[in-house]
């Protein structure tokens, strides 16, 4: 049988036959539906992307209803076991995993592109005390975009290769400072001897010791999140990563919009909420009665589990809960995590919540970690946003290089009033 979709328009008697490549169909092939001449012809009508695929892409393989998250093909628990971050960032973007040489160069050249320039430092200097680090975040990707006029030559392969080199070993940087600028601490500037995770903790941390000494479990730990948050396929932020860098703008700017999608609290901010409610709950006998209030309707919401791919258990929270167990024999045992064990036991074993498919997420147990670590709740977006850089860029870089894609333009469906005649001011009512 062929590889078609026929479809009767019932108003004209008309069939068409639209064609089926990998499950899907051509929007465009439905304009030719129409039912006069001068008619635009049909659109489908799809509110935030909820079944249209709006591009085609190697990087990222998820099944939700499977549980499934593979970089380029490698399950997502075996690159968290035995990768680097850098690693995983390599894999992302060249779609294969590294040689010892290829690796050695990769790490050296993101290494010696950490530094940012002076006046970049001023520049966060003028945000109060009390800023948002996503937002000051924010508004240095987008300065930086001033600093290197080259990064506009976006067509050019060695010059997106420079900027994906600065912008992977800057960010963490630019993290580190707007997190000090909060706390009135002078900034510490990159250490090149220390691994791309151990040189965040020690711009972080650092204070008068001559080097940082880096625990090297935390280290590996904050690798492994860096890990799992590396992509994730076409969500908010990688969604408009495509739709800005589509207008052909340079990659900082793109990357200050990506990020400013991930600021949204629907997005990067649920392991805050997840917090929030743990501390809520109290104690861990109080679960039960959490619960019978999230299920009866007068109580809040289950924060941290269900997700809008996923259907089943996030493979990222079972690793995320192994690598919290590791953290705290090094920090104490955080007394939220006795509460969300508690709280996943309970719901994972009720059916109110087995039947609506809602198991733990990434953003169930990250939090707990980040705060056992020292950062604080409103650094957490920005520490989803470093490791989701080199995700941001392979789909940036794969989108211009895809000869279908053109700027990103949605259609509308108008329901506002059809031609009608200006009204003097005197005469409206």
């Amino acid at each position: 049988m062929p590889d078609n979709l026929t479809i009767k328009d019932n108003r004209t008697g008309k069939e068409y036959a639209i064609p089926i490549t990998n499950d899907t169909i051509r929007a465009m092939d439905l304009r030719q539906i129409k039912v006069s001449d001068d008619d635009f012809g049909m659109m489908s009508y799809d509110p935030a992307f909820m079944n249209t695929a709006s591009c085609q892409s190697k990087i990222t393989f998820i099944d939700g209803d499977k549980g499934i998250l593979r970089y380029r093909g490698y399950p997502i628990e075996q690159v968290a076991e035995k990768c680097t971050y850098l690693e995983v960032a390599y894999l992302v973007l060249h779609g294969e995993l590294p040689t010892k040489t290829q690796l050695d160069e990769w790490v050296h050249n993101i290494t010696y592109h950490t530094m940012i320039h002076e006046n970049i430092k001023k520049f966060m200097d003028g945000f109060n005390h009390d800023a948002h680090p996503m937002g000051m975040l924010v508004s240095t990707l987008a300065a930086l975009s001033t600093y290197y006029p080259d990064s506009k030559n976006i067509q050019d392969a060695e010059s997106r290769k420079l900027q994906i080199y600065r912008l992977i070993g800057k960010i963490p940087t630019i993290a580190a400072y707007a997190y000090r600028h909060t706390l009135g601490l002078p900034y510490v500037y990159p250490d090149n001897e220390l691994s791309y995770t151990g040189n965040f903790l020690s711009m972080l941390y650092k204070m008068a010791e001559p080097k940082y000494k880096v625990n090297p479990v935390l280290e590996r730990a904050l690798d492994v999140l860096f890990i799992l948050h590396a992509d994730h396929e076409q969500n908010c932020s990688a969604n408009t990563m495509r739709s800005i860098g589509s207008s052909q703008a340079d990659p900082f700017v793109s990357m200050a919009g990506a990020a400013a999608a991930l600021y949204g609290p629907l997005h990067g901010g649920a392991n805050e909420q997840v917090l929030r409610m743990l501390r809520e709950i109290g104690s861990k006998d109080k679960v039960p009665e959490f619960i019978k209030k999230v299920k009866s309707g007068e109580g809040g919401r289950l924060m941290g589990f269900g997700h809008r791919i996923y259907k089943n258990y996030d493979p990222r929270a079972k690793i995320i809960k192994d690598t919290a167990e590791k953290v705290f024999e090094v920090t104490g045992r955080n007394p939220l995590l006795d509460i969300a064990v508690e709280l996943e036991r309970i719901a994972l074993e009720d059916e109110y919540f087995v039947k609506r498919k809602l198991y733990p997420n990434v953003d169930f147990y990250s939090g707990i970690i980040y705060e056992a670590m020292g950062f604080p709740t409103a650094a957490f977006t920005v520490l989803f946003a470093i490791p989701r850089t080199s995700g941001w860029l392979a789909q940036w870089q794969e989108m211009l290089l895809d000869p279908d894609q053109k700027i990103a333009r949605p259609r509308q469906v108008f329901l506002g009033y059809d031609k009608r005649d200006f009204v003097a001011m005197e005469k409206r009512k």
